[in-house]
């Protein structure tokens, strides 16, 4: 079971080779009468190496396999949509080791070329994450390469939850923070760290593509249909069985928003903030500007923008 020992050890492991997230203030600050500050932030990591949080998760894994002498000669094989592998294939490079990156057919042309460009042996596979993971675990076990994940796996959730510490660190009043939820391994990281100060973490996950809702919903892990157009990152049919536990508990909640939502929420960065992220970041967002996550009127709350690999000549 995932810890917050489990993330203080990712972020000693990972420390000096991440940037630290910066976190920047939503609107203009208010010259309101009685006003007492800013309660609404944005946490920019899709300033993080490789455009995304998982450079942190992935860092994280590399470097404790090395550390216990268990990486294969065949490096390491993961399944993604693109964040992850990109991730990986760059955490394997900061550290000379072979990286096999298994991406869907869906997969945006961006994010592949950036695989490739990272040195990665990219092979498109089916049309779906989980297609494209069962094509991972057959070359694994035919070639031993050290199989990782997208999400699922206690060290690349731990070093995703280093982002909570940071997020305090530069905003100590902060009380909530809001995530979008692929397979949950964000979520897990950030959940498990924010149950050590109180702090709450919501979830936001698209209509079309709700495994984390679904898993909550029934108690357990359960697969479900994926259709959305925020599918490239936060596609997974199934969540974590920390991130279905963690959505259980009293600091967390969970939501979903529409396609159309996270859309407009995406054109609303780019238009009023002049950010670019892709619509998984756009997914957190959504949340906040749809209603369908509505803060308490002194809750400090800081949105986590997570990635932006992604083709901004659709905004307008």
């Amino acid at each position: 079971m995932l810890s917050y020992d489990d993330v203080r050890a990712a972020a000693s492991r990972i420390a000096g080779r991440v940037r630290p997230v910066a976190v920047t203030p939503a609107t203009p600050p208010s010259t309101a009468p009685g006003d007492e500050g800013e309660r609404l932030w944005f946490a920019l990591e899709f300033l993080q190496y490789t455009g995304s949080f998982k450079a942190r998760g992935a860092l994280n894994f590399t470097a404790a396999h090395l550390q216990a002498g268990d990486m294969p000669d065949a490096g390491v094989v993961i399944a993604s949509g693109g964040n992850a592998g990109l991730a990986c294939a760059w955490a394997a490079a900061q550290h000379q080791v072979p990286a096999t990156v298994f991406v869907p057919e869906t997969a945006p042309r961006v994010k592949v070329e950036a695989l490739r460009a990272q040195g990665a042996d990219v092979r498109l596979s089916g049309r779906e994450y989980a297609e494209a993971a069962e094509a991972a675990h057959k070359f694994a076990e035919q070639s031993g390469a050290l199989a990782s994940h997208a999400y699922d796996n206690p060290l690349i959730a731990a070093g995703a939850g280093t982002l909570l510490d940071e997020i305090r660190a530069a905003r100590p009043d902060v009380t909530t923070v809001v995530v979008a939820t692929g397979g949950g391994g964000l979520f897990a990281g950030m959940a498990t760290a924010a149950a050590a100060h109180g702090i709450r973490v919501v979830s936001v996950e698209p209509e079309g593509s709700r495994a984390l809702h679904a898993g909550l919903a029934a108690g357990r892990p359960v697969d479900v249909p994926v259709d959305s157009v925020a599918a490239d990152s936060l596609g997974a049919r199934r969540a974590s069985a920390d991130a279905v536990r963690l959505a259980a508990a009293g600091h967390t909640r969970s939501v979903l928003v529409s396609d159309s939502a996270i859309r407009a929420a995406r054109r609303q960065l780019w238009q009023a903030h002049r950010v670019v992220v892709e619509h998984a970041a756009a997914t957190a967002y959504a949340a906040l500007l749809s209603g369908a996550y509505v803060r308490e009127p002194d809750e400090v709350t800081c949105v986590l923008l997570c990635g932006a690999n992604t083709d901004p000549a659709d905004l307008g």
